[in-house]
């Protein structure tokens, strides 16, 4: 049986039901209007899935830092459950590699506002392959689960709770020192830096990100800046 998670002060878990995705839940009760600091979440045995609601008092463009946050919040959250040879990087777009697989993601949602205005709520999500199920897993050489590199002995319901404190240290230390400390760890952590990628369309050198975390793509010709919140997609 899976222990209930239990989480900081000012952080309050919901468990999503069956198969239901603790995402969809997110965005469903921040748009009803449920608290700041509110983790939906759904732990198995081959998954670890969550979802932190927040209520920003900034714009989408400022507060999509959440994204990263969390990102860094789950690196140093891994780090301190892990052994020591695990190496956890992070994907601009919200992946997560595992000694240089992926493992899982992160991804963001939030009320429909534009570039310089405030929205009622922003929800980022974690999804994690703790063990790989189906014919044939391990056949994907770039996909990995937290069981096959060395991490079958961390708990996923620890692992969450831990999660849940990391992010909130990053939050208070966000909101006293703004993007800079965050900035600094999360490029520390950013996979791909000096090497081609391509996304929305443009393909380039991947150079690293500007003071709001939006993606330096350089071309033959030009620096491209992509905005973090063109992560949001069509589902805002």
């Amino acid at each position: 049986m899976i222990a209930t998670p239990r989480f900081p002060p000012l952080m309050v878990g919901v468990a999503a039901e069956g198969q239901g995705d603790p995402f969809d839940l997110a965005r469903e009760m921040a748009a009803r209007g449920c608290d700041s600091g509110t983790i939906v979440h759904n732990v198995q045995a081959d998954r670890l899935r969550a979802a932190m609601v927040f209520a920003p008092e900034i714009t989408i463009e400022d507060a999509m830092a959440m994204l990263p946050l969390c990102a860094v919040g789950f690196q140093n959250a891994l780090g301190a459950l892990s052994p020591p040879e695990v190496g956890v990087h992070l994907e601009w777009d919200g992946g997560i590699r595992v000694n240089g697989a992926h493992c899982g993601r992160l991804r963001a949602s939030a009320a429909r506002a534009g570039a310089n205005e405030v929205p009622d709520w922003l929800v980022i999500g974690l999804d994690l392959t703790i063990l790989q199920t189906g014919d044939n897993p391990g056949e994907a050489p770039d996909v990995t689960a937290l069981h096959d590199e060395g991490c079958a002995d961390v708990d996923s319901v620890l692992l969450l709770e831990s999660w849940a404190r990391h992010c909130l240290v990053w939050i208070n230390r966000w909101s006293e020192e703004g993007n800079a400390p965050l900035h600094a760890a999360w490029s520390g952590l950013l996979h791909g830096v000096g090497q081609p990628v391509a996304y929305a369309g443009r393909s380039g050198c991947l150079l690293g990100t500007d003071e709001r975390f939006g993606m330096l793509l350089r071309d033959d010709a030009t620096t491209h800046l992509v905005p973090l919140s063109t992560l949001l997609g069509e589902d805002r």
